[in-house]
C-alpha cells in the first residue's frame, strides 16, 4: 500500500507535506515527488508506472496539467488538488474538466486534508484496517471543530 503525491514545483511542497502528514497519521506510506507535466514528463511517467502505488495525489496550480497527465498514464485512482495560484479558478477548472476516458477525482482549492482523506477512503476498500481509522477520525471530528481534530 502506497500513495504517491506529485507537485509540479518545489513551491508547492508545503501543500504536499500536509497530505503526507495526514496519510502518515493513518499509517499509509506516502512519497512526495516534484515532477512537472511540462518540464519533466519522463519523471511523471516513471512515477505513474510504479506498481507499488495504489493511489496518486497530483497537485498543481495555473493550468493544472499534472493530475490529467498522471491519469493518462495509469489505471489507478488519481486525486487532483487544484492549488490557488493566480486566479484559483483556472486550476480548479483544469482539474475538474478532464476529457472523457481520463477521470480525475477532484477536491477543492488547496484541499490537502480532503485529498488525504479521499485517498485513505479508496485504500480502505482493500485495506480494512483503514476503515476503522477513518471511523475513529470521523468520530473525533464530530466531537471537536475540524481544525482541532488530531490524527487518529
Amino acid at each position: 500500500m502506497k500513495v504517491a503525491i506529485l507537485v509540479g514545483s518545489k513551491s508547492d511542497l508545503e501543500q504536499a507535506e500536509k497530505v503526507r502528514a495526514r496519510l502518515t497519521a493513518f499509517g499509509v506510506p506516502a512519497e512526495v515527488h516534484v515532477a512537472s507535466a511540462h518540464r519533466t514528463p519522463e519523471r511523471v511517467d516513471r512515477i505513474a508506472s510504479d506498481p507499488e502505488v495504489e493511489v496518486f495525489v497530483a497537485m498543481a496550480g495555473l493550468s493544472a496539467a499534472l493530475p490529467g497527465t498522471v491519469a493518462a498514464r495509469t489505471l489507478r485512482p488519481v486525486i487532483g488538488v487544484p492549488l490557488n495560484r493566480g486566479l484559483g479558478l483556472d486550476s480548479l477548472l483544469s482539474v475538474v474538466q478532464m476529457p472523457p476516458g481520463v477521470p480525475v477525482a477532484s477536491v477543492g482549492l488547496d484541499a490537502s486534508e480532503n485529498a488525504a482523506l479521499l485517498a485513505t477512503s479508496i485504500l480502505a476498500l482493500k485495506h480494512p484496517e483503514l476503515e476503522a481509522a477513518l471511523k475513529a477520525y470521523r468520530a473525533k471530528w464530530r466531537e471537536e471543530p475540524p481544525a482541532a481534530v488530531p490524527p487518529p
